[in-house]
């Protein structure tokens, strides 16, 4: 969360409660030693000393790393703070950054940026708790830090739009959009903070906005050559993802849908073209497959239309399109026994599928009349070769 978020914690749970606790048992041990209790003769019969001392170590370095200019023991309540958020122990979190920023004061730390983010850091953990009221107060002091930082900003605006404050969260949602065009769910809830202030203000409703601040363009430069942390590349990385396969798939479905309307009105090779390149989208898509066999059909392009009901079959092999329609390519091919074998395959899969049952008879029929005709080739062949 926030920089502050940026340097991964170490494996261990717990964080600095971890050290505290540590510390704490080994005075208390003392304590009892000297007064001769029952702590050391746990210790000499091997109970639950010895099992704390074969249980893996907790790693807890992540609490020593640098973060920015605080001092060390500052730095560890940010980090401790840092690990118990990335957990889900928000309130714990709390607590530490306020630790941190009274120690701060106390200390005479002078730094804007760090003192920045650990202000945001505890915002989001009033967040995370439902506190929009003291999220927006610490946003809003993170801010006053430092102008236009980005998370400070985007946090106080999900705490406006929480608490229906709309207008200012709508200002603080194009702050950020300024500062980073990337930021998916700025722009998402500007969309839908846009409709709620359209019916509450009516065609008027940006009069009605609190004036928006413009970043200055060194600022947004700034921003845009920050280094930004492997979570946030990763999550960058996951949206843009996201958001490439919803535009695959409402162009896949369009395609789909347009070349199913061009078949009902007779238009087979456009219909052929659409399915094309639904299937260039999602090449899987049995369905697609079987609709686009119905184009090929259409235009005496047997063979194709074979292939295609093949391809659907590897994918669904029991699919009765597949089979009725790979019959009737069959039936154009001239291969009247393979299209016998797939319509007896469909009437096996549903026997009440009255075209099949049609289509069998005529198919049965050629086969028969083919037959004969083979037949009669064949008896004039040998009576020519006899003569």
């Amino acid at each position: 969360m926030g920089n502050a978020q940026e340097k991964p914690p170490g494996a261990g749970g717990g964080g600095g409660g971890g050290g505290t606790r540590s510390d704490s048992a080994t005075a208390g041990s003392g304590a009892r030693s000297q007064s001769g209790g029952s702590a050391e003769k746990e210790v000499v019969n091997g109970t639950e000393s010895g099992r704390r001392h074969n249980s893996p170590a907790v790693d807890t370095r992540y609490l020593d790393a640098p973060a920015g200019a605080l001092p060390p023991h500052l730095a560890r309540l940010k980090n401790e703070g840092n690990h118990l958020f990335k957990h889900g122990q928000f309130g714990d979190a709390l607590e530490k950054y306020t630790r941190a920023i009274e120690g701060c004061a106390e200390a005479g730390v002078e730094s804007p940026e760090d003192l920045c983010i650990l202000y945001s850091n505890r915002a989001a953990c009033y967040l995370k708790d439902g506190n929009s009221t003291d999220c927006i107060q610490d946003c809003t002091m993170a801010l006053e830090l430092q102008p236009y930082s980005l998370k400070p900003l985007l946090r106080r605006a999900l705490a406006y739009e929480s608490l229906e404050r709309y207008r200012k969260a709508y200002v603080d949602y194009k702050t950020v959009l300024q500062l980073d065009t990337g930021v998916q769910a700025a722009h998402d809830s500007v969309h839908r903070i846009t409709k709620l202030l359209i019916e509450q203000d009516g065609p008027e409703w940006r009069d009605k906005l609190p004036e928006i601040p413009v970043v200055p363009l060194s600022v947004q430069q700034q921003h845009r050559e920050k280094p930004i942390s492997i979570e946030l590349a990763q999550a960058r990385a996951a949206r843009a993802a996201q958001e490439e396969a919803r535009r695959k798939e409402a162009r896949f479905t369009l395609l789909k849908q347009e070349g199913n309307k061009l078949v009902k009105n007779g238009h087979f090779q456009e219909a052929l073209e659409k399915y094309s390149e639904s299937l260039s989208i999602k090449p899987e898509e049995c369905a697609v497959y079987t609709n686009r066999a119905i184009c090929l059909l259409k235009l005496s392009r047997f063979e194709e239309a074979k292939q295609d009901c093949d391809s659907a079959l590897q994918l669904e092999p029991g699919n009765k399109k597949a089979f009725y329609r790979r019959a009737l390519a069959y039936k154009g091919l001239q291969d009247y026994l393979s299209a016998s074998s797939d319509l007896q395959e469909v009437l096996q899969l549903d026997p009440n599928v009255r075209e099949a049952e049609q289509e069998l008879e005529v198919v049965t029929g050629l086969l028969r009349q083919s037959l004969m005709n083979n037949a009669a080739h064949a008896r004039r062949v040998s009576d020519e070769c006899a003569s």
